[in-house]
């Protein structure tokens, strides 16, 4: 009988390795596997102890690389910076006028002209961002939250909840946004720019409501929010914990290109003189009162019109950018 092969020493370890009839194949697939699991970064370098990309991650990086994105931000960034503090660009007050330089155009030291009043246009159409801004971003905080809200519950308990929360919204959806601005606004006096929010916010809630309770109803079949249920986990801190993380994606950008939506509502109610009135500051307010002077001094009409294309249009570039992020189909 041919001599048995004696057994193999371990060069590594000292340990014996039984030789197979593949001539070792398994004992190097073996060894090879112990290897890669040692590797600190795991097999082909992939980082097994590294904890797994998550939606925002992964969202923040794609907005990161996108110029469109950078773009609209650098530009709304411009608009809440001059929001602030207008004073770092226009050092003049918005409401000094001169009627001897009525509808005069381009001077030295006043680059856009002035309007009907003698005012300042750019000095106005700078301080009229603070305006359109504040109201877009109080208007678009409300509505989100109110509709977050209501929609959120409706979507998680369903029920008589969920079937009188649509009907009213179906009532809300039957009313005109600029038509009931003109019957709801014509009674107020205030010059302030709550009495628009409440308006924004009251016509506004039914939209990310109906988003808001779609999104919950889809998050609440998962499997994760079933195994919290079965092991005991309240309604609330299903909610909380487990629920909107999940299903507040389609919410914030929807929010996003809302909110240039509403900035464009003020400017056209101010336009027909039921929105902010003076001596409050805002491009639609200045619109308004340019729009009979277009032909002698179509400068008055120019500036805070552009002004008012380009917030409105940055905001929904930035809303495209998110929900392209977000949006788990266009990856």
């Amino acid at each position: 009988m041919p001599d048995q092969p004696e057994p193999l020493e371990s060069y590594e370890e000292g340990q014996a390795i039984a030789p197979t009839g593949a001539g070792g194949a398994s004992d190097l697939a073996t060894a090879e596997g112990e290897t890669l699991e040692k590797t600190p970064g795991g097999p082909l370098g992939t980082g097994a102890d590294k904890k797994p990309r998550s939606l925002w991650s992964d969202a923040w990086r794609d907005l990161r690389r996108n110029p469109i994105f950078i773009v609209s931000s650098l530009v709304i960034l411009f608009l809440v910076v001059i929001s602030i503090w207008p004073q770092l660009i226009a050092s003049g007050d918005p409401l000094d006028c001169d009627l001897s330089k009525a509808q005069e155009g381009s001077q030295p030291g006043h680059p856009f002209g002035f309007n009907g009043q003698g005012c300042d246009v750019y000095t106005r159409t700078v301080y009229g961002a603070r305006t359109s801004v504040t109201v877009g971003v109080l208007a678009t905080l409300g509505v989100a939250v109110l509709g977050s809200i209501l929609g959120g519950l409706a979507g998680f308990f369903g029920g008589a909840w969920d079937g009188v929360l649509s009907r009213i919204t179906d009532v809300f959806f039957a009313i005109p946004v600029v038509l009931g601005g003109l019957v709801l606004l014509s009674v107020v006096t205030s010059s302030t720019v709550w009495p628009v929010i409440g308006f924004m916010v009251l016509l506004g809630w039914p939209q990310l409501s109906r988003i808001a309770r779609g999104s919950v109803i889809t998050a609440k079949q998962n499997d994760y929010v079933q195994a919290a249920r079965a092991l005991g986990a309240s309604n609330s801190r299903m909610l909380l914990r487990h629920i909107t993380p999940n299903a507040i994606a389609p919410v914030i950008v929807v929010a996003t290109i809302a909110l240039g939506t509403y900035i464009a509502l003020e400017a056209t109610l101010s336009y027909l003189g039921v929105g902010l009135k003076p001596p409050t500051v805002s491009w639609g307010i200045d619109i308004s009162s340019a729009s009979q002077y277009i032909r002698n001094a179509p400068h008055m009409l120019l500036w805070p019109a552009g002004a008012l294309a380009v917030t409105v249009l940055a905001f929904i570039m930035l809303g495209d950018a998110v929900r392209d992020a977000l949006d788990p189909k266009l990856r």
